[in-house]
């Protein structure tokens, strides 16, 4: 069993290691307090500008001249914005990262934020927002968590035009400065790494960074109900959500074997009824999304006009009669896929970084993949029929997008 080391560095941060000695890479993970629900009311799209102009240079270094240093040691890096979090992502050579920690660092407490690079982010981001008027199937998703989770927890990380075009490099600064904060960051790494020498050297490089971690609360209800949006397209994208246990609660194994069973690819239930059988869509499947604070199953079909409504129902039918338990043989195919899962997750470092840092955010310690495979080990027939019988899936909240307007709920 690999050991996960959790430290706490002196400027408050959160580290947490998974040293892996048969890998010769070593992937990072920075969660960093300034995710979209952190963005205000007339701000909701700073995050989103934040998520790209942060590779535009740092330090002394100009954009170019930052990333050409990082290319020269083969550091692939990534950013995404999510509800809570900026997430950074950078992976190299382990003998190389403590070279490429300095530049990584730079990134975080000294961004160029040059006036110069904004216009340019700005269209990009402008242009992945136009884009969702031509993908359909993304937009209905965004449009049924909106509709789902309370606000700011509903916001998408593609911002608003309005602020997306008119914000300054100041207010940009401003934002960084006062919401990228030691405390509530989390740092993990996977791989080919020292954690003690890592813990030491980033002590050194982050020993000015502090800053009181302001976390946004709930402001309103979240609408929930049947919501439609027209739009001309030759599918109907149909998108279902329904409340779920959050990653902490002891339930929370049973759920996601309990969604692999319903939408486990080919073999899943959804996959079976609404498409095999009855021919009704050319695409189903469902998602367990477990959080911090709250979780959430999403389902998503995308079909004709005519067979929407039928579509819709079959989906909703299928999620209930979830109730009813399942056999032997499909909890036997849902425990495969999802160890296989857990493997496959154990061969990427980027894959670890990643896992144990949200592990730590949502349940405040990361879990090892011996661990996660006990868990589902002790899922037996009867614990997980049990938990179904006893499952509330509660009001289902629907979101359409299309030229047809499925009625009703089942």
């Amino acid at each position: 069993m690999k050991a996960i080391h959790t430290l706490t560095l002196d400027c408050g941060a959160t580290l947490v290691v998974e040293q892996i000695e048969e890998v010769a890479s070593a992937a990072m993970t920075w969660l960093l307090p300034v995710g979209s629900s952190t963005d205000d009311q007339q701000g909701q799209g700073i995050s989103t500008i934040l998520g790209d102009l942060i590779f535009r240079g740092a330090g002394n270094l100009s954009s170019k001249q930052h990333s050409d240093a990082l290319d020269r040691i083969g550091v692939q890096r990534s950013s995404s914005v999510l509800s809570q979090h900026l997430r950074i992502g950078c992976v190299a050579l382990g003998e190389r990262l403590q070279e490429a920690l300095p530049l990584i660092t730079s990134m975080i407490r000294e961004p160029a934020f040059e006036d110069d690079a904004l216009q340019a982010v700005k269209s990009l981001c402008l242009q992945s927002l136009d884009s969702l008027e031509d993908e359909p199937q993304r937009l209905v998703m965004i449009r049924l968590r909106e509709a789902h989770l309370p606000s700011p927890f509903n916001r998408h990380s593609y911002g608003q035009r309005d602020v997306l075009e008119n914000c300054s490099i100041d207010t940009l600064r401003k934002a960084w400065q006062t919401r990228c904060t030691a405390n509530g960051t989390i740092i993990s790494a996977a791989g080919a790494v020292d954690p003690q020498a890592l813990c030491k050297q980033l002590n050194d490089l982050l020993s000015d960074w502090s800053g009181k971690l302001n976390e946004p609360v709930k402001e309103q209800q979240p609408a929930r109900g049947t919501n439609h949006l027209e739009q001309d397209t030759a599918q109907v994208h149909i998108g279902i959500a329904f409340d779920a246990p959050r990653e902490a609660d002891a339930d929370s194994m049973l759920e996601r074997l309990a969604i692999a069973v319903l939408s486990g690819g080919s073999s899943g239930r959804l996959f079976t009824e609404v498409r095999q059988k009855r021919s009704l869509c050319y695409s189903v499947g469902a998602t367990y999304s477990a959080g911090r604070d709250r979780g959430m199953v999403t389902v998503y079909s995308g079909t004709t006009p005519q067979r929407a409504q039928e579509t819709l129902k079959v989906c909703q039918d299928e999620v209930k009669r979830m109730e009813q338990g399942v056999d032997a043989h499909e909890l036997k195919r849902a425990i495969t896929g999802l160890k296989s899962q857990i493997v496959m997750q154990g061969e990427s470092t980027t894959a670890r970084a990643s896992a144990i840092a949200q592990d730590f955010y949502r349940i405040n310690r990361a879990r090892s993949l011996d661990e996660l495979s006990q868990e589902v080990d002790q899922i037996t027939l009867k614990k997980l029929n049990s938990y179904l019988a006893s499952r509330d899936f509660g009001e289902f909240t629907i979101y359409t997008v299309g030229t047809t307007e499925p009625a009703g709920v089942a």
